[in-house]
C-alpha cells in the first residue's frame, strides 16, 4: 500500500495525544476527523490515478480537505491555548 499524504498525524506531529484524546471526547471533533480523513483518501485515489477524476473536481475536494484542516488546526489551537 503506497503512503497516503496529508494525515493529521503528519500535519499536527505535536497533537497527537491531543487528537486521540478530543476524537474521545468532542463529537464535532471526531466527526471533522473522520471527514477528514475520508476526504484524504479519496483525494490519494484520484491524485494517484487509482480513480480518475476531473481536475476542476479534483482541486474542489482538495479546497474541502484544506477548510476540515483549518477548521481541525482552530480547534487544537483553542484546546492548547485554554
Amino acid at each position: 500500500m503506497s503512503h497516503t499524504p496529508h494525515e493529521l498525524s503528519e500535519d499536527f506531529p505535536e497533537h497527537i495525544d491531543l487528537m486521540r484524546e478530543l476524537k474521545e471526547s468532542d463529537a464535532h471533533f471526531a466527526k471533522l476527523a473522520d471527514e477528514y480523513h475520508e476526504l484524504n483518501r479519496e483525494i490519494h485515489r484520484h491524485e494517484t490515478r487509482v480513480e480518475p477524476i476531473s481536475d476542476a473536481a479534483e482541486e474542489t475536494l482538495r479546497k474541502k480537505r484544506l477548510m476540515l484542516k483549518d477548521e481541525i488546526a482552530q480547534m487544537l489551537r483553542a484546546k492548547v491555548s485554554g
